[in-house]
Formats: C-alpha cells, structure tokens, sequence
C-alpha cells in the first residue's frame, strides 16, 4: 500500500467521518463561517456565528449590514475590519451577480473578497459535494512536511503536488484527518509521536526518537 493511502488508512479509523468543525446550515453561513476563521480557532467562530446567524439571517442581511456593527459583531475572530471588509464586499456580489446563491466553481468562488484556495475547496466540498482540490491549512501545511510528503511551505504547491499522490476521491478526506491529527496528536510545538498510529512510517518521528 502506497504510504498516503496508508496514512489515510490509518487516521481514518481514528477520525471517522472527519469533516470541518464549523457549524453552519447554508452555503453562505459555511462562507462567513470559512472567511472568519483565518487565524482563529473553529469554537471561538462557533461561538461568534451562533449569534451572527441570528442577527443577519441572509446573504442580503449581511450585504446591507453597517461595517462598524458588522466589525462589532466579529470582533473576536480578530482582523475583524478585513474580515467584515470581505463578508460584505461578498455578499453584495453574491447578490448582485448570482441571484443570492453562493457559487458552485472553483473560479466563480475565487471570484470573491475573501475566499482563497483552502476556503473554496472547503464550500464546494461540504456545501455542494464537490472534490476540487485539497485544502491546505496551517496543519495539513505541518503535517505534509513531517511526514515527509512534500519540502514545500506554499499552500498551493502543496496542494499540487498532494492532488498528485492522492487519488482525487480521497482528496478532501486526506485533508480532513491531517487538520484533526494536526489538532490532537501532531500538535506544532511538541507532537506526541509516542502515541502517534503514523510514527512507524513518519520521518520526523524517527528522527525524534534518536534523542
């Protein structure tokens, strides 16, 4: 077995049915939701958007939203100016351009303030089923690297060269168990290779244990 499948294999059995910590009931919620979450932890957003989703309840509700309540209202997922900067320059162009509904293509996505790369590839996934890529996070960035899958520090190479060695149906899981893995056992200051099911057939790890 080739060692990403392996990988797979093995952290999908401790993280079945793996998907985005982020709670949301709509493809623009999932969007808001993405779009706060840059530099922030997935609760804290939980916690922020539990509100927020109550007070705007639509994409024209955050369209018209006032900058300086919107900043207000986010202010603790932090970068909160940019942040409210890109949810509405969004919405307005989701509603001006595609009757309210959040695009369902990658380029049409990339389209909009806010949404890079990782974000698009996690609302195709999640909100409409669609596997275009594999979203390259802080911790799939971490892990791709110890586990000696790729040298590189850019996203979107690593995304490539991942798109490469992955079949595409296991695209977005292979992300989805590397971010928890990364959360609870591959943890940046000191991994827990001790208890880690990878650490056998991770080169970080044999380093480690010569010490």
């Amino acid at each position: 077995m080739k060692r990403p499948a392996l990988i797979i294999e093995r952290l999908d059995k401790l993280y079945p049915g793996a998907r985005t910590a982020l709670r949301w009931s709509s493809p623009w919620e999932l969007l808001v939701a993405v779009v706060l979450s840059a530099q922030c932890t997935d609760e804290r957003v939980n916690q922020v958007t539990a509100d927020l989703f109550k007070k705007y309840r639509s994409v024209a509700d955050f369209a018209g939203a006032e900058s300086g309540q919107l900043e207000q209202d986010v202010r603790p997922t932090g970068f909160f100016r940019n942040k409210t900067k890109n949810i509405i320059g969004a919405a307005g162009m989701i509603v001006a351009e595609y009757a309210g509904q959040v695009p369902k293509t990658m380029p049409e996505l990339l389209r909009l303030p806010g949404v890079a790369r990782k974000s698009a590839n996690i609302i195709l996934a999640e909100a409409y089923g669609v596997i275009a890529g594999i979203p390259v996070d802080t911790h799939v960035k971490r892990l791709t690297n110890r586990l000696g899958l790729t040298k590189s520090a850019d996203p979107e190479k690593i995304e490539s060269e991942m798109m490469a060695i992955v079949p595409r149906s296991d695209w977005y899981r292979f992300s989805s168990v590397l971010i928890y893995h990364g959360r609870a056992v591959c943890v940046a200051r000191k991994p827990k290779c001790d208890i880690c099911v990878l650490n056998d057939i991770c080169p970080s790890a044999f380093r480690v244990s010569l010490f």
